[in-house]
């Protein structure tokens, strides 16, 4: 085919994750055939297998079969915090978002040893181009994002899943009074974070007055760092492989929480 007829190829999405091998060990991968099929959410696709289709939905009270505050976890990894809320809180719903199939499968595990809690589903989607096609507005109580890959080099930062795209596709997905939790072992990261979030209008943080978690860590505290405004640990945060590798190269654990301020209030929906 001549060049001039070849379609033009459309541009390369940013996206904040890397594909990686989805080899399963064998017990992942009898978790995922045992179980995949229950507790794994599989809408139609887009254009790539990590996006909805469009005018795709998800139904919660069909997926839970009831109505419930629902917890979000993006990038949940192997599974340890949103499978371990899910056990200790059967009162609300649990979806986890992440785009890896063997932590997924790792997550199917946990759920597994965990009594096989109903309150939990798993989305192999990407955060950001499928929550908002996919939940209705308003409909998240709870937003977890932690340890979220820090792209620490400069020309990667755009990587970083903490930044205008994420927070434009999600903020209006959080109710009133909503709790939007994060955490980072890289204070390069924390700082970044700290600048976008704390710049949105719908968002307060919720504790102002807290103090950062120190001030000696193996990495470089970046310049007019934040002196308060950092959350205590959430105590709904177990301590996961990540953060147990940032303690022992000596980083810090910088922990922010934020509220979603009301919609009536004067400030606009994101």
């Amino acid at each position: 085919m001549p060049a001039e007829d070849r379609a033009p190829k459309p541009p390369r999405e940013i996206v904040s994750f890397v594909r990686r091998g989805e080899r399963l060990s064998p017990s992942r991968q009898n978790a995922w055939d045992r179980l995949s099929e229950e507790y794994v959410l599989d809408p139609p696709r887009g254009e790539r297998d990590t996006v909805p289709a469009p005018g795709a939905t998800l139904d919660l009270e069909e997926v839970f079969g009831r109505r419930a505050e629902l917890v979000v976890e993006v990038g949940s990894g192997l599974g340890e915090n949103i499978v371990a809320a899910a056990a200790e809180n059967p009162q609300r719903d649990h979806l986890a978002v992440e785009v890896y199939r063997p932590g997924l499968a790792q997550t199917l595990s946990r759920i597994d040893r965990a009594g096989r809690p109903r309150n939990i589903r798993l989305l192999p989607l990407d955060a950001q181009r499928g929550l908002p096609v996919l939940l209705p507005e308003a409909s998240i109580a709870q937003l977890w994002v932690y340890f979220s890959d820090p792209w620490p080099k400069s020309r990667h930062h755009k990587r970083r899943l903490i930044n205008p795209p994420f927070l434009d596709a999600v903020l209006p997905l959080l109710a009133d009074g909503a709790r939007f939790r994060l955490a980072t072992d890289w204070a390069q990261y924390a700082h970044h974070m700290r600048a976008h979030l704390d710049a949105r209008e719908e968002l307060e943080l919720l504790h102002p007055e807290g103090p950062r978690p120190g001030d000696h860590s193996s990495d470089t505290l970046p310049e007019g760092m934040n002196a308060t405004g950092w959350a205590p640990r959430f105590e709904g945060r177990v301590k996961t492989s990540f953060e147990a590798k940032g303690r022992r190269a000596g980083r810090l654990v910088w922990d922010l929480g934020y509220i979603r301020l009301p919609r009536h209030s004067g400030h606009s929906p994101a």
